[in-house]
């Protein structure tokens, strides 16, 4: 499969820490900051959330990546010194709107990750919906060794894809995990050779576009917070989520091409 990507134009050629293209329904967010590692300075984070609530109106999933050797390095810490605490929550709140945008966003997006996903880059990553990891990508929380704490929604989403007890491991420690190890503890669902994690998230993505526009809302919006609801409410939850779905003009036509034998039945793959 091939994606020819073109450049974004107006407000989104605007945003010179993004690098913005655009392939029919697909939207590819790269992280433009390679000399500092994509380190996520405020302003970069800043252009990352208006991208989002930009994006044109066509576009049905998203792959965010950084260019050069790294996803992402993390925070740019020399914003934060002598930053008091009033600046501190704020400065959090500010990645807080950011990457909510990411994960309750119009759009589904997947993350294409090499090198270092540390610190605010998993962060980032962890916001995103589907994770792609190839040989080259190393996870870190290095925030006890810099004297700091998670601010950008790490202590709500990392816990939920690898639990308490390994998220502690990360910050106390210091430990690094491959990109293997982060497969297998629920930071990434796919592992690739190196340099391949851009065509894997590209081609996820594409699949993802073709899904009905609610069924991809339900799973970005109704699958987390059910997640956090009690067993009844969940469950009430869920029900009204699938009466609304069903109920859609596409996904009655899906439903009668399926049972037409005009839809592909699933099969196991590989």
């Amino acid at each position: 499969m091939t994606t020819h990507f073109m450049p974004a134009t107006g407000l989104l050629a605007s945003l010179d820490l993004l690098d913005i293209s655009l392939s029919g329904p697909l939207a590819h967010l790269r992280l433009n900051r390679p000399a500092k590692r994509n380190a996520l300075s405020d302003t970069l984070i800043q252009q990352l959330h208006t991208a989002l609530v930009n994006l044109p109106e066509g576009v049905r999933a998203a792959v965010v990546s950084g260019e050069g050797e790294h996803f992402c390095a993390g925070l740019d810490l020399s914003e934060l010194v002598e930053r008091d605490v009033a600046g501190g929550v704020l400065h959090s709140r500010m990645w807080h709107a950011a990457f909510d945008q990411l994960q309750f966003g119009r759009v589904p997006v997947v993350a294409a990750l090499h090198g270092a996903v540390v610190g605010g880059g998993l962060e980032l990553a962890a916001a995103c919906h589907v994770r792609v990891a190839d040989d080259s990508t190393y996870f870190a929380l290095p925030e006890g060794q810099r004297g700091i704490f998670v601010g950008g929604g790490g202590s709500v989403r990392l816990p939920r894809l690898m639990g308490v007890a390994r998220m502690t491991d990360l910050m106390l420690t210091g430990r690094v995990l491959s990109a293997q190890e982060g497969v297998q503890v629920g930071l990434a669902q796919y592992h690739v050779p190196a340099g391949q994690s851009l065509v894997k998230a590209i081609e996820l993505a594409s699949r993802i576009a073709t899904n009905a526009p609610m069924s991809n809302f339900a799973v970005m919006q109704a699958l987390p917070r059910i997640a956090d609801q009690s067993q009844s409410e969940g469950l009430f939850t869920e029900s009204l989520m699938a009466a609304v779905a069903e109920s859609t003009a596409e996904a009655q036509d899906r439903l009668r091409a399926f049972l037409d034998k005009r839809a592909g039945k699933v099969l196991k793959q590989g």
